[in-house]
């Protein structure tokens, strides 16, 4: 369950930072990333509330696939620009941001490793299910 926690900060402070970004430093403003920073917020939040609530291998796959895409998404606007958008790795929004999107990128699989989703032998919960 350590590992579910750490997933799910992961996804809070990246889901904060986008949340922040938008709000404050008027992303909200863009045409296709304002309206994908309020997504990134609101999916962070949703995939954190998953891995806490919910034991299935779903959660940690919506982790992972969380981290990679938000990062890929950072490191293409700051090589040759997403949509307009031309970042730099500069800033704590940034690295906080990237550092909880590699967190969650290295948590999802170790988790479901640890739980038994990648050998087919997960731990059953009190009522049998998965």
């Amino acid at each position: 369950m350590a590992l579910r926690v750490i997933g799910a900060l992961a996804a809070l402070v990246s889901a904060g930072v986008h949340l922040y970004l938008w709000w404050f430093e008027d992303y909200s403003d863009l045409n296709v990333v304002g309206p994908a920073f309020l997504l990134n917020a609101i999916g962070g939040v949703v995939i954190a509330v998953l891995l806490l609530v919910w034991r299935h291998w779903i959660p940690l796959f919506l982790l992972f696939g969380f981290g990679v895409l938000t990062l890929a998404a950072f490191i293409i606007s700051a090589t040759v620009g997403l949509f307009g958008v031309h970042e730099q790795w500069v800033g704590f929004p940034v690295w906080a941001a990237a550092i909880s999107e590699i967190v969650a990128i290295i948590v999802g699989p170790v988790a479901a490793a640890r739980e038994g989703y990648l050998t087919g032998r997960a731990r059953r919960g009190v009522a049998g299910r998965v």
